[in-house]
């Protein structure tokens, strides 16, 4: 980016570096949220797919040939070659209309879902495409009211 800066009798122009937003300070809420008026809870489980993330993967996976981030967290190992699972997950979350805001298109950024003692997050990375990928969170991350659905 160019950037003009003007002095008394001649104009200046610099490039200037773009740079990334500041981490967030605070976490956001993981409020479970009512879907948006009109919203097909159906139609929608039946497009979402769950597709990872090669930056937080320290081995080959469905999501491709591993790209770790320094500041990434490495996936479960476990979980490789379970993606037809996690995406019965990730559809269970979505019927039990356990999402949060905003609704980016047809989907809504995040999902959760309890998978035994654990409970897992995925955020959208393809509007267009309903495509996700996922983490585990803490107990203390947990969204209020996760442990009130039928999680069977």
């Amino acid at each position: 980016m160019i950037a003009s800066f003007k002095f008394k009798n001649f104009v200046l122009n610099c490039l200037v570096p773009t740079m990334r937003a500041p981490r967030r300070k605070r976490p956001l809420p993981r409020t479970i949220a009512p879907p948006p008026d009109g919203a097909n809870i159906d139609d929608i489980a039946s497009r979402v797919s769950y597709v990872g993330s090669p930056e937080h993967k320290s081995g080959p996976s469905f999501a491709g040939q591993p790209k770790p981030r320094a500041d990434a967290t490495i996936c479960d190992s476990s979980l490789n070659g379970r993606q037809a699972d996690i995406n019965v997950w990730l559809r269970n979350g979505i019927e039990l209309q356990c999402f949060g805001y905003p609704w980016e298109g047809d989907f809504p950024r995040y999902v959760w879902s309890k998978v035994e003692e654990k409970v897992y997050e995925a955020r959208l990375v393809n509007r267009q495409l309903g495509q996700y990928k996922g983490w585990e969170l803490s107990v203390e991350e947990w969204p209020s009211g996760i442990d009130d659905l039928n999680w069977e």
